[in-house]
């Protein structure tokens, strides 16, 4: 009974973004079904593990445990055993997710329209809720903002009637994202405002690191030069306790933002720079159809600062952060997939008015190449 008491208490888990205790667990169990031949065990556990390593940023370990599960709970249908649809829905989310990064929409919308057929099958309702905003998701993301917003919909009604509170701010979450990019600033920051303080009842603080990077964008969309940087530097705070790169890249992006509105395209290009750097080190460039919050930011350094200096101040920042040449610029790599915490500090606005100051300008930028840069920005 051990593996069964570990496997579902870090299935619990996988809910709270508990990863340290989460993760030992998973292994404890996974190893103790292997030892008793307990196949359904055995095909449940990675299926956990690859969530774990999704929240972890290790896209290439997450879409191997993943698959590894659909596998085995296939094999288990096929010999008569277990295979059961449940077990099989567990991968759709990890799996979806790593093509929607990848910007593989087509993928992540089959995903999740199979797994949402196969749970209105079997009366999986919670499941359906939260496919349903997935689909949403990848509505979002392709353009289809109407279709995006009706899919949201219905998730957040069905999860209301099921009195599912997770299911219904998940697609709250979602329904803010589309406000935002129909350009109804209010609802957006209303919806993303109940999201953050949901998160924060129930102890989900990692998961704000979007929320906050999301009313970031909100603020600077509507010109507000004090609010923008506010969320951003509290989003890049969250970000860097997540041990997630993504999560680091998005608020590099989002502080980024909050330069270039106060008129420092130079400083935005080097945090676009050490952006663009942390998303490659998980293998996952930033697709086209999430560059709107950045592109602007490139064409307003390239018409104040020249296209070949901000080129340069991005390359920069990139070398920088990949520790490209000299090392710099990685605190610290992590045991999941050789993804790595950055150290840039969320004050860089204190910069400006120390013109020369080394020491303060090493501070925000936590490595000797963007120090350089950044001393010659300010001189």
């Amino acid at each position: 009974m051990t593996a069964w008491a570990q496997w579902f208490l870090s299935h619990a888990l996988c809910g709270t973004r508990d990863l340290v205790e989460g993760e030992a667990l998973t292994k404890a169990s996974l190893d103790g079904f292997r030892a008793l031949g307990e196949r359904w065990g055995e095909a449940a556990a990675p299926a956990d593990r690859s969530v774990q390593r999704l929240l972890r940023g290790d896209l290439a370990g997450t879409e191997k445990d993943a698959g590894r599960s659909a596998e085995l709970f296939r094999e288990v249908g096929e010999v008569g055993e277990v295979g059961d649809a449940c077990g099989q829905l567990w991968s759709v989310y990890p799996l979806s997710s790593v093509a929607e990064i990848h910007g593989d929409y087509a993928r992540a919308a089959r995903l999740r329209q199979d797994g949402l057929d196969t749970a209105e099958e079997f009366g999986l309702s919670t499941q359906a809720a939260d496919l349903l905003s997935g689909l949403g998701r990848t509505a979002l993301l392709t353009g289809d903002l109407g279709r995006a917003r009706e899919y949201h919909e219905r998730s957040r009604r069905l999860a209301a009637e099921l009195g599912f509170r997770a299911g219904e701010i998940n697609a709250e979450l979602g329904l803010g994202l589309g406000a935002r990019r129909e350009g109804l600033f209010d609802e957006a920051a209303a919806r993303m405002r109940t999201v953050l303080e949901w998160h924060r009842q129930v102890g989900l603080d990692g998961a704000n690191a979007l929320i906050l990077a999301e009313l970031g964008f909100i603020a600077e969309l509507r010109g507000d030069a004090q609010g923008a940087p506010a969320h951003h530097e509290e989003g890049y705070a969250t970000a860097l306790a997540t041990g997630d790169p993504r999560a680091v890249a998005l608020a590099l992006e989002g502080l980024a933002a909050a330069h270039a509105l106060a008129g420092r395209p130079g400083i935005a290009a080097l945090l676009l720079g050490a952006a663009s750097a942390a998303r490659a080190a998980t293998g996952a460039p930033l697709p086209a159809a999430e560059r709107p919050d950045v592109n602007p930011h490139h064409r307003r350094g390239d018409g104040r600062a020249g296209r070949g200096g901000i080129r340069g101040l991005l390359h920069e920042g990139r070398v920088a952060v990949a520790g490209g040449g000299t090392g710099a610029g990685v605190a610290d790599s992590s045991r999941g997939g050789g993804t790595a915490h950055y150290r840039l500090t969320h004050r860089a606005e204190r910069l400006v008015p120390l013109r020369g100051r080394s020491a303060i300008v090493e501070r925000w930028c936590g490595c000797q190449t963007l120090t350089r840069c950044a001393g010659r920005l300010l001189s």
